[in-house]
């Protein structure tokens, strides 16, 4: 009798622990099913510290990506002047939401944008189909194809083995990738090769400003020594003699007759024909606001505001077509250039170099008047420090020459991930 009894209370433990068993693993594979079911949220990476783009005030800097951190977890049901406020946060991360709301405004609705006193800016537009032309040098088909013609001919060069296209490849944006080019001779240039895709725009062309028009440009490639080293009147000798460049000269200005001005023309017209419109930037501007993901978006929004790029990029050619001394003049040392004060003379724009347009720049590498940036996240992370600032020697000290750092420069304490957007928004250009 006690064994049955004993034998029946077993069996009733083990009834309860199977049945405890399968009601707890019940609730465990409806815990798993609704997990998986559940909409994932997109999980962002713990930012790295970096020491040029980190913070250096991190109290600050945590405190704005806790801000920014609790408004994307927010309901998404806020006003547009709460999401400008969230929008101001900066930090690691970005309301997505409210980026997407306030940039599907029309243009004028966006941010403002962040400038320094003394910058000259305009906002932002898509860039037009045609590059401007002065009226004694209009454009037609026939010009243009007798100045493409004339670019990629090396018969315009002193050894008739340089032509225009050797240092402004369509391939390379219209640069060609070197640091500085090689020219006659194999002679080495002083700086960097500028693109010509959005020369038709500019009122100062080289990295000096030393010639006003398209026009002037192109004759001062073709005669100096250590470029195209040519001589204009062996060069004139060489297309009269062509009866296929007779013809196209008589078809391109309606007449007989091969000279340097006719010559300069046809060149200007068609470096003016090659505006750069096959973008995602044009397409954003123009209406269509899916063309940007939402990082280079953000990149866009930091661009405009925190990154103050504004200051000296606006306007449809993102270039205030002024100078500016990033500290990269090298004075007193080997790799000295004053840039703009060779042209003038004005010891106030010594170490100023033109502020080249931002279309194609992720292609027209490398940077600067020197070609001496061989990354364009090298050049962010460069403006993100505020750009060099040297230090005059105990020799230089109150030498008037000695350029002076420019005011719209900072050091903008910039994010890695906000580095990492404003990179990603400059190669859409």
């Amino acid at each position: 009798m006690r064994t049955t009894q004993r034998w029946t209370n077993l069996a009733v433990a083990a009834a309860s622990a199977l049945a405890f068993a399968t009601v707890f693993a019940g609730l465990l594979w409806a815990s798993a099913t609704a997990a998986q079911s559940a909409p994932q949220r997109e999980q962002e990476p713990e930012p790295t510290p970096d020491p040029v783009s980190a913070p250096t005030d991190k109290p600050v800097a945590q405190a704005a990506a806790s801000r920014v951190a609790a408004s994307a977890s927010a309901p998404v049901a806020v006003d547009l002047d709460e999401c400008r406020r969230r929008l101001d946060a900066g930090g690691a991360q970005i309301d997505r939401d409210c980026l997407r709301r306030v940039y599907a405004l029309p243009i004028g609705q966006w941010p403002q944008p962040l400038t320094d006193p003394g910058a000259r800016w305009s906002e932002l537009a898509p860039l037009p189909k045609q590059a401007p032309y002065p009226p004694d040098n209009p454009p037609s088909p026939a010009k243009t194809a007798l100045g493409k013609r004339l670019f990629e001919d090396p018969r315009l060069s002193g050894s008739g083995q340089i032509a225009c296209a050797s240092c402004h490849d369509s391939e390379l944006g219209w640069g060609d990738g070197r640091s500085v080019p090689f020219g006659h001779d194999r002679q080495r240039g002083r700086r960097n090769a500028l693109p010509v895709a959005m020369s038709g725009f500019a009122a100062h062309l080289f990295w000096d400003g030393r010639a006003s028009s398209l026009e002037a440009q192109v004759l001062h490639p073709l005669t100096d020594p250590r470029e195209m080293a040519a001589r204009p009147a062996a060069v004139l000798r060489r297309l009269r003699s062509q009866a296929d460049y007779r013809r196209a000269y008589a078809d391109a200005f309606g007449s007989p007759g091969i000279d340097l001005a006719r010559t300069s023309q046809a060149l200007a017209s068609f470096q003016r024909s090659l505006v750069p419109r096959f973008n995602r930037f044009d397409r954003f501007l123009e209406g269509s606001r899916n063309a940007l993901d939402d990082r280079q978006l953000w990149g866009l929004h930091l661009f405009r505001t925190r990154a103050r790029c504004m200051n000296c990029h606006s306007g449809a050619t993102l270039s205030d077509d002024g100078f500016h001394n990033l500290g990269l003049h090298f004075y007193g040392r080997t790799l000295q250039d004053l840039g703009r004060y060779e042209v003038t003379g004005d010891r106030a724009d010594a170490g100023k170099f033109k502020t080249p347009s931002l279309r194609n720049v992720a292609k027209t590498g490398p940077w600067m008047h020197n070609g001496r940036f061989a990354t364009l996240r090298g050049v962010v992370n460069l403006y993100n420090a505020g750009m060099p600032r040297p230090q005059p020697t105990p020799q230089q000290i109150g030498d008037p020459l000695f350029p002076q750092p420019d005011p719209l420069l900072h050091p903008l304490d910039l994010h890695r991930t906000e580095l990492e957007a404003i990179t990603a928004f400059l190669e859409t250009l």
